[in-house]
């Protein structure tokens, strides 16, 4: 098997007293292949409204009703759908795309958001279990279904559990599996942004109940793209692009052939004596077989280490970075 191969792209730099917006989902729960923040687009409500309103009228017709695909791949996928961009108000729009990129890009290392789209899902409408490979490390799906006192049924996003992705290595002869150990089941509550590794397989449950555009699953959805180190603050990209070119030289003897492959994210505080402060994973898409599972968690260890011990000089003022490695293998 050929090594893996790793990349840190290029550089995004936010200056000193930038917008405080990115800082404000650390309660979002995060595993290493979902995460889920409730509330987060603070814009959902005005959005929904402007859904609702060109839906309120039945039996008008106007040239923003016609803007919807009806996409169906059959045995596979169907729903209805638009550019979100385009769908909305331009400023109002902008505000929660910016949102959601200053969101990927603290969280994620990920620099921007692939063009979103609006997707609605009435009787019918489903995807089967698929995965999405190459669009970008990480789906995003942002909610504008009025989820409680729905009138259908259906509509979570479906997600094959890790242990079903190797099923046999700690199988049971006596062990009953069923639908809640094998899926993992996200319900899209409004407002609601769920991030996930979008090699896993995944799906969206049927919906049945409804045929009303107003009480049927409305997304917006997508994938987080373009990882890069993402710098808050005073530090010099160089300084920075200095250190990962050291970081990169070790890899290859660190990797070795471990066959990894994935996205991990760190984070860490710079501080006016250029030490690094509280270095962490963010999120960690990272995988391997399942017996180099303890040599993949020692490799995050030691990049996490190496981190650690980084220092830059004298600041002007404290920074915070957010630092993607990507990890392929063919």
């Amino acid at each position: 098997m050929a090594p893996p191969a790793w990349a840190v792209l290029s550089f995004s730099v936010s200056g000193v007293g930038g917008g405080d917006a990115i800082w404000a989902y650390h309660s979002s729960r995060v595993s290493r292949s979902l995460i889920t923040v409730d509330r987060f687009a603070h814009e959902a409500e005005q959005l929904r409204a402007v859904f609702d309103a060109r839906f309120a009228a039945p039996r008008e017709a106007h040239s923003d009703r016609f803007v919807w695909d009806y996409w169906h791949v059959p045995g596979q996928y169907t729903a209805l759908r638009t550019p979100a961009w385009t769908y909305f108000p331009r400023k109002l729009y902008a505000q929660f795309h910016n949102r959601l990129v200053a969101w990927g890009r603290e969280h994620l290392g990920c620099h921007d958001v692939s063009p979103p789209w609006l997707s609605l899902y009435v009787e019918g409408c489903r995807q089967e279990l698929h995965g999405d490979v190459p669009h970008g490390p990480w789906a995003f799906v942002v909610s504008l279904t009025r989820w409680r006192g729905r009138t259908f049924r259906g509509g979570e996003t479906l997600l094959v559990r890790d242990d079903v992705l190797d099923f046999w290595h700690d199988f049971a002869s006596n062990r009953v599996v069923e639908h809640g150990e094998l899926i993992r089941v996200v319900p899209p509550k409004f407002a609601r942004l769920t991030v996930f590794d979008p090699r896993i397989p995944h799906g969206v449950r049927a919906v049945t109940g409804t045929h009303d555009p107003r009480e049927g699953r409305l997304v917006i959805h997508g994938w987080f793209v373009q990882p890069r180190p993402f710098v808050r603050g005073a530090l010099p990209v160089r300084a920075l692009a200095s250190q990962i070119a050291e970081l990169t030289g070790q890899l290859g003897g660190w990797i070795a052939s471990l066959p990894v492959s994935g996205l991990v994210s760190l984070a860490f505080g710079v501080d006016r004596r250029g030490h690094v402060r509280d270095p962490r994973v963010l999120s960690d898409t990272t995988r391997v077989p399942h017996s180099e599972e303890p040599a993949r968690k020692a490799l995050v260890r030691r990049i996490r280490g190496a981190i650690a011990g980084w220092r830059f000089g004298p600041q002007r003022a404290v920074s915070r970075v957010t630092l993607p490695l990507v990890f392929e293998r063919s």
